[in-house]
């Protein structure tokens, strides 16, 4: 595998997103991509985590995320991009208050992912509040 290196790029002409913390851009010379299925709030053993529980399930979902990036020797530090899936803007504030406290022990540094956060109407089990998907780029 080539080495890659990652920039996070943050234009002064752009906003400042105060609701999620993120990067406006990575800028990655890498050529080693690896793309992370979205992932729900599922347990090694496939049991529902959190049912009703928006805080619970986004804890189970980057738990798992980081299960499949442990598996390549990655972790959050090479992630480059998240794309999130919530079901029901009621569940946003707590959410965003559960991310921005996770954030500070994934990314110590304040070196976060690109970020898109979508509201939609459902996923393919009424359970699941949340999903979400990564790209990490490895060295």
């Amino acid at each position: 595998m080539s080495k890659s290196t990652r920039k996070r790029i943050e234009p002064e002409s752009v906003f400042k997103s105060s609701a999620y913390p993120h990067s406006q851009a990575i800028l990655s010379s890498g050529e080693n991509f690896l793309f992370l299925s979205g992932q729900v709030a599922l347990d090694a053993d496939s049991n529902y985590v959190g049912i009703g529980d928006i805080v619970a399930q986004t804890r189970q979902v980057y738990a798992n995320l980081l299960s499949v990036l442990n598996t390549v020797d990655a972790d959050f530090s090479n992630v480059v991009d998240l794309t999130t899936f919530i079901v029901g803007r009621q569940h946003l504030p707590a959410h965003q208050h559960t991310i921005k406290e996770l954030y500070k022990e994934l990314y110590p540094r304040g070196d976060y992912p690109a970020d898109t956060v979508l509201l939609v109407a459902g996923l393919y089990r009424e359970e699941f509040l949340l999903e979400v998907k990564a790209i990490a780029i490895l060295p």
